[in-house]
């Protein structure tokens, strides 16, 4: 398995949750918070985004469910560079925004719920059951 990279907010919303760069960009359109020219670029950036890249919720429509899938998230693949390319309009959005966020990087981002070429969709690792280490006596 290749590396992933995850961007999303440095500090958790109000559920606790740290919701990732595309949830954030849309945050700021739902808040009325985006100037015309911004809100006018994000349709575009958006609809864009869904012509080219699969909702992973269309393949596997619980993927994200709290239950099922308790802390699911979306991670991109490293070798993604175009999807990569394409995040990073988003990324200076939130910085033009003074939106914190920050990228995690990992080989191991957990049980997949989904994959396609570009992403997958990973249930995080949980302490104590995947802790890869034994106790020392």
């Amino acid at each position: 398995m290749g590396e992933f990279i995850r961007y999303q907010s440095a500090v958790p919303n109000r559920r606790g949750r740290f919701p990732g760069v595309f949830a954030m960009a849309n945050g700021l359109r739902n808040e009325g918070l985006l100037g015309e020219a911004d809100k006018q670029w994000l349709q575009i950036a958006n609809a864009n985004a869904n012509a080219a890249y699969t909702d992973p919720t269309t393949i596997v429509a619980d993927c994200y469910d709290l239950e099922l899938n308790p802390g699911a998230r979306s991670w991109f693949k490293a070798e993604s560079t175009q999807l990569l390319d394409m995040t990073a309009a988003y990324l200076d959005l939130l910085d033009r925004h003074n939106i914190p966020w920050m990228a995690l990087r990992t080989r191991s981002p957990g049980r997949l719920v989904y994959e396609d070429e570009v992403q997958v969709v990973a249930v995080p690792h949980t302490y104590p059951d995947h802790w890869p280490f034994q106790p020392v006596r």
